[in-house]
């Protein structure tokens, strides 16, 4: 079974403080400080009844911080990059289908004026126009004898 246990308290002891005389203090200079500075002093009673007096600490605060921005400068800059990337892109791509159209004209260009060329240097050399040089035979005079001409 279970026993009941008892608490013992260690005993209570008090300290009173001593009180400091004018001649034992060193001269300190007196800092003259504004009334609304001095801190007030405050009582706490505890449970048991006791007392206790001290002056109320104030949290330390913090010194502020600059605000940061809710995104880097580089995050921003890798991103507009990134869209201007993007616009480069769209325009390049533009540019290579220009580029091709261009060079596929001027193929056919030259591919035209190849058989247009051709086709002039073919009537030149083929056709009948005009007079050709060799010699002339005047059939009047001729006499023909059994199929062939003697003149």
């Amino acid at each position: 079974m279970t026993e009941p246990t008892t608490l013992r308290t260690a005993p209570l002891v008090i300290h009173h403080p001593t009180p400091v005389t004018p001649a034992a203090m060193h001269a300190a200079p007196v800092v003259a400080v504004q009334p609304g500075y001095i801190p007030a002093v405050a009582s706490v009673v505890l449970p048991d009844g006791r007392v206790v007096t001290g002056y109320a600490v104030a949290p330390a605060q913090p010194e502020p911080v600059a605000a940061k921005p809710a995104v880097s400068r580089a995050a921003v800059n890798v991103a507009l990059g990134g869209v201007g990337f993007l616009a480069v892109c769209g325009g390049l791509l533009l540019l290579t289908s220009f580029i091709a159209a261009l060079t596929a004209f001027i193929g056919q260009l030259i591919i035209l004026a190849a058989v247009i060329f051709g086709g002039w240097i073919a009537v030149q050399v083929l056709g009948t126009s005009g007079h050709k040089g060799g010699t002339t035979v005047n059939i009047r005079r001729a006499v023909i004898k059994r199929n062939r001409f003697h003149s």
